[in-house]
């Protein structure tokens, strides 16, 4: 898959958030990468920032919060078939932008298998 074909996924995605969380999501950044540095071929996508529920009005956030998702992984384990690269980026975008809104795993995994 091309990377722009991918791109598209991710924002599909992002698109089909409810509107409660698009409306809410803000100064983060979604970068698309081949592989996490260092390696680790289980890894499909990361959060870096401060999640909302850890912030305050004191809080000196000015840099984005960054959502990375990792190409090659993902179609790795998706074995190159196109509506699996579809599901598991969906739910990739999803569990990381869960993370920015403050969700631990097990609630992540609640909603991931409602999806």
């Amino acid at each position: 898959m091309t990377r722009a074909q991918f791109e598209r996924l991710v924002w599909e995605a992002v698109e089909s958030l409810p509107k409660f969380f698009k409306e809410r999501l803000q100064n983060v950044m979604i970068v698309i990468e081949d592989r996490p540095d260092p390696p680790d071929d289980d890894l499909l996508g990361l959060y870096h920032g401060v999640p909302l529920t850890e912030r305050s009005v004191f809080s000196d956030q000015i840099q984005p919060d960054i959502i990375y998702i990792f190409q090659k992984n993902i179609e790795a384990l998706a074995h190159g078939d196109a509506d699996e690269i579809r599901r598991q980026v969906r739910i990739t975008v999803m569990h990381e932008i869960g993370h920015y809104f403050g969700l631990d795993e097990d609630q992540l995994a609640a909603l991931e298998d409602e999806t």
